[in-house]
This record gives structure tokens, C-alpha cells and sequence, in this order.
């Protein structure tokens, strides 16, 4: 089984060849979670992910003619970029699989690092069974993304750094899809300070791990935000330190990700993908839990389709209370919508969206409602605005 030798050495291999990246304090976070919260920055790494430790590892370790020959991995994006990068670092060719449903950032950036993508299947398991083919039928060295012990070492150095450098952690608090860097991590950690607590998050829609270990039955869903640990079948080896060494496994569900992206973006100024920030999200659905503990989060990676940014940063003004669409009532002549626009300007929102809807209401035909959304400064600025249209004579209502 793995062993803390195994991460020390990966550590001396990629030394001068990524970032030991900062583990820093959240004191905003930490205020908010009650819990004291460092942040590791792995989204700082060249490719935006922990996963060219655990790719650089095993390259590093290849002989002249498994080199010679290339190697092929599966990966909806993180691990594919890391083994690009270090491939093309090293002269060595790689191929990619894909599912077909990678963002588009993430096959771009792969493809920049030199390697040959094959988009194939729906999900990462039909894409290990083709890259599993093409391998035997290429002669391809194959990389897999978790269930490795070369890749798992790799990826235990993150764990190694986080006690380096800030020695009296309690706690450690790691997204997980197919094991690979929480196996690593708890390895290191509990050889460093065997007290440590390990605990790994899961999206509800992906919770293979949580199923294996605990024994129980949660349906599996076909898509989640967090991508990066959208895993359906976990690492056989990765399973096994997992139920040795991880203490508990936690289940979020996609909003709570979601506020955690909002957070980390708005707060640490930091982006995160939806994998990033599955441990902030545990934090967030279970404070209890953490309360008054040190806490280490791992931000594991920043690769993120810009259009879906777009969407989680809007949704999560909704919940704020920052854009919030209300419906008003009034007589339809002219004047109507200028008076209602007017009023609402007085109270200090700005307009973004106006629709006047005459033919699909319940109103007397003489009326007309309007929909309009509108940018607040939170829930108590919308309801200044509700009054403030009920005080100038019309029907005004949020709409959720």
C-alpha cells in the first residue's frame, strides 16, 4: 500500500517542475464558517489543477521505451491537461479521450499542450474502455487519472505541503471522484500526525465513493457542476486507503457548490471550478461540524467554461438578493411604465430587464403586468422597492 516514502520521493521529482503553491488563512471565510479555514491554491498550477502532480509522477518514472512508445489517458479535462503538459515538457507523445460533454476550455487548452484528443462516449467510463483499446492496439503506456499508485503519490504531495505550512492543521477537507488525491493526502497526513482528520466531499449526483465505503445506495445522476469529480466507478486501490485512512465522507448537494464558487470568487478573489469547491461547500452545509476546528481546503482546480461562470455568478446574485424579479400590476394607458420606472429608479435599483405581458394574465383586460428585474443591494433593498411601488399605487410582488 502506498506509503509516505512513496510521497516524499514524488515530491523530490517534481521539485523545480510546479508550484508548491500557497496554503494561506481565510480570515473572511473563517469568520463566516466558524471554522479557522486555510486554502490551498492548487487552481494556481500551470495547467489550473493538482493533477499534473500525480502526471508528472508517473511520467517521470516511465523507461526509455515505454517513452519511446507514448502514453494515452482518459479525462473529462484536469488529468488530460496535466499529462499534455508534462508529455510535451518531457518529448513524449500523448493522446487524450475525452467524453464528448468536456467544455470546450478544457479540450482547447489540451490540445494547445500538444496532445491528440478523441472525443469519445458520454461518460468517463465509455472513455476508459476506448483509451483502454486504443492502447493495446497502439502500444500506448496507459495514465489513469486516480488509480495509480505513482499518480496517487503525485497527488499526495499537496498533502505534504499543506503540513508543511501550517504544521497544526486539524482537519483536511478534500473533493473526491475517483480517490485518487484524498488517498494520497491521508496517507501523507497520517504518517505526518497520526491525530489529523481526513475528510472527503462528494457531489450527491456522483456519490460512488460514499456508496463503496459506506455501504449505501444513493442514486448516481448523469451531470453535476462539479465535473472534475463527476466519477461513477471509484479507484479500486484508491477505495482501499480510503476505508483505511479517510475518516468520514460528506455529500453536498450543486447549490451548495455553487455558493461556494460565489464566495471564493467574491471574497478570495479566486476562481474556482465546481470540484474546487466541494470542501468550502462541506464547510458551508455542515458548520457544525467544523466549528472552531483548523481547517484545510483544498481549491483543486480553476478550469471553468467561461459561459457557465457566467450563469453560477448570476444565479448566486439571485440567492444574495442582488437581482431579483418583480412582477407589478398597473392600469394600461400611457404614462403607466414610466411612473413605475421612475419609482423604482427613486428607490435605488437599477433596471435590467422590463416585458409587459397583456395577453398571458389573469388581470382585468384594462390592466397589464410587468415583469422587471432588477439589480438591489440585497433582500432588504427589495423590499424598499416593493414598498415603495405599493406607496405610489400599484400591485407589486417578488417573483421566485
Amino acid at each position: 500500500m502506498l506509503s509516505l516514502t512513496d510521497i516524499e520521493q514524488a515530491a523530490q521529482r517534481l521539485q523545480g517542475h510546479l508550484l508548491n503553491t500557497p496554503c494561506v488563512e481565510s480570515r473572511t471565510l473563517s469568520q463566516l464558517t466558524g471554522a479557522q479555514i486555510y486554502l490551498k491554491f492548487e487552481n494556481l498550477q500551470y495547467t489550473a489543477s493538482f493533477k499534473e502532480r500525480g502526471a508528472c509522477n508517473k511520467l517521470a518514472q516511465l523507461t526509455e521505451s515505454e517513452r519511446q512508445r507514448g502514453v494515452i489517458a482518459m479525462s473529462a479535462g484536469n488529468h488530460a491537461q496535466g499529462v499534455a503538459y508534462h508529455a510535451q515538457r518531457l518529448g513524449i507523445r500523448a493522446v487524450i479521450v475525452m467524453p464528448r460533454f468536456t467544455p470546450g476550455v478544457k479540450i482547447e487548452r489540451t490540445r494547445g499542450f500538444g496532445a491528440e484528443v478523441v472525443l469519445h462516449g458520454d461518460t468517463l467510463d465509455a472513455s476508459r474502455a476506448h483509451a483502454l483499446q486504443m492502447a493495446e492496439r497502439e502500444g500506448l503506456v496507459f495514465v489513469h487519472p486516480y488509480d495509480d499508485e505513482a499518480v496517487m503519490a503525485g497527488q499526495g504531495t499537496v498533502g505534504l505541503e499543506m503540513l508543511q505550512a501550517v504544521p497544526d492543521l486539524e482537519v483536511l477537507v478534500v473533493a473526491v471522484g475517483g480517490g485518487g488525491l484524498i488517498a494520497g493526502m491521508a496517507t501523507a497526513a497520517k504518517a505526518l500526525k497520526p491525530g489529523i482528520e481526513v475528510i472527503g466531499v462528494q457531489t450527491s449526483r456522483f456519490p460512488g465513493m460514499v456508496n463503496a465505503i459506506k455501504g449505501t445506495h444513493h442514486p448516481q445522476g448523469s451531470s453535476t457542476i462539479a465535473d472534475g469529480i463527476a466519477v461513477g466507478t471509484p479507484g479500486v486501490l484508491a477505495q482501499a486507503i480510503i476505508a483505511r485512512r479517510v475518516d468520514d465522507l460528506l455529500l453536498v448537494d450543486e447549490g451548495d457548490i455553487e455558493q461556494a464558487m460565489v464566495m471564493l470568487l467574491e471574497i478570495e478573489k479566486t476562481l474556482v471550478e465546481g470540484a474546487g469547491a466541494a470542501g468550502l461547500a462541506a464547510l458551508l452545509k455542515y458548520p457544525a461540524r467544523f466549528a472552531g476546528l483548523k481547517v484545510g481546503l483544498v481549491l483543486c482546480g480553476g478550469n471553468i467554461d467561461p459561459l457557465l461562470l457566467a450563469a453560477i455568478i448570476e444565479r448566486g446574485m439571485v440567492r444574495a438578493g442582488r437581482l431579483a424579479r418583480l412582477r407589478v400590476s398597473a392600469r394600461d394607458i400611457p404614462g403607466s411604465l414610466a411612473r413605475i420606472t421612475a419609482t423604482v429608479a427613486d428607490a435605488g435599483a437599477n433596471i435590467e430587464e422590463v416585458h409587459h405581458q397583456r395577453a398571458f394574465t389573469m388581470l382585468a383586460a384594462l390592466n397589464v403586468e410587468i415583469e422587471l428585474v432588477v439589480q438591489t443591494r440585497g433582500r432588504p433593498h427589495i423590499e424598499q422597492v416593493l414598498q415603495a411601488l405599493r406607496a405610489a399605487g400599484f400591485e407589486a410582488e417578488e417573483q421566485h
